[in-house]
């Protein structure tokens, strides 16, 4: 009969798992904290065009969200052997069932409810979000126990859905609360993107780990996987960010975003940037930023339960991340 371990987190399994336990359960929000009624106001001053594209990415980020709680975090935990990494992909998990949620707050706020199953009905029928959806989750199913391969294939994919796919989505909350509308709904997003930064970083680094492991061989057939699964999922993006920002005339704005941020998922991947640099439109750019900028929802929560300031990640320490994983490669 096999033994069953607990978990010790008296032993580190890395010199990165506690640090990205103590990242993640740290920034732990709900979305009912947030105040989405503040923006009534502000929604009923859109165009119907404004309208239609911002419940359309936030249908399109239901779904990958829905995706990625349901199949991609689970799947990964499920073959990956450490049991404190296992417990941080679980928790990720459950975020991303919270950020799901959340569209649904803001949904209920502005619109009728005729209306919002007018969106979900063009979430299961927009040819390009299915196939994103698609390309991934048929990634996710395809691991097999004790196999680095398809388990690497698995994270590159969850790497870029969480660092790159949600950006098309992200780009229009950010644009509007930049200029003082919809902002409270941007705070939602603010906090999502805030979580979404951490979980590219850990998947990315555990993707490192076990890209390591492979032989010469395999490492050339990762290569070129990863490669091929971005020139695809890059070109569906374009036509998707096509369909949905064509009528509010910020689809070049939004196609530089997305290669900025294609770039950013390769870099947590540890490979090098695709695309050249461009200017990342300011006002969306400087929503990157993941300090919520009205009000501190950790401060308080209710009577009686404090947390403190929560401080997000920076470049710095990603930096300090991949060494790790390079310098452990190496030992």
């Amino acid at each position: 009969m096999s033994k069953f371990e607990a978990v010790n987190w008296n032993e580190p399994e890395t010199q990165y798992t506690e640090m990205l336990w103590t990242q993640n359960t740290s920034q732990f929000w709900l979305d009912t904290e947030i105040p989405i009624s503040k923006d009534l106001k502000s929604w009923t001053n859109l165009t119907e065009n404004e309208r239609d594209t911002y419940m359309k990415v936030l249908g399109g980020l239901t779904l990958l969200d829905t995706e990625q709680g349901n199949v991609g975090m689970p799947m990964i935990a499920q073959h990956v052997k450490e049991k404190q990494k296992k417990a941080i992909l679980i928790f990720q998990a459950a975020m991303e069932e919270i950020h799901a949620k959340s569209y649904s707050t803001i949904f209920t706020t502005v619109a009728s409810s005729e209306r919002i199953h007018e969106i979900f009905q063009w979430v299961k029928e927009d040819k390009h979000l299915q196939y994103k959806t698609a390309v991934i989750d048929d990634i996710y199913r395809n691991i097999k126990d004790g196999d680095d391969m398809s388990l690497y294939k698995a994270m590159v994919a969850s790497v870029f859905l969480e660092s790159f796919l949600f950006y098309s989505g992200f780009f229009y909350p950010l644009f509007l609360a930049g200029q003082g509308k919809m902002v409270a709904s941007g705070e939602i997003i603010k906090l999502i993107i805030r979580d979404e930064s951490v979980h590219g970083v850990f998947v990315g680094l555990l993707a490192q780990e076990v890209y390591a492991r492979l032989t010469e061989d395999e490492q050339h057939h990762a290569t070129q996987f990863v490669d091929e699964l971005l020139q695809s999922l890059y070109k569906n993006e374009l036509e998707y960010t096509e369909t949905l920002y064509d009528s509010i005339g910020l689809t070049h704005e939004v196609k530089k975003y997305i290669r900025y941020n294609a770039n950013k998922a390769l870099m947590n991947l540890g490979l090098e940037q695709l695309f050249e640099e461009e200017e990342v439109h300011p006002v969306v750019l400087n929503g990157i930023r993941t300090e919520t900028s009205t009000h501190d929802f950790f401060s308080t929560k209710g009577s009686g339960y404090q947390k403190g300031k929560v401080e997000p990640l920076h470049d710095q320490d990603f930096d300090f991340l991949n060494q790790r994983v390079k310098d452990t490669s190496c030992e």
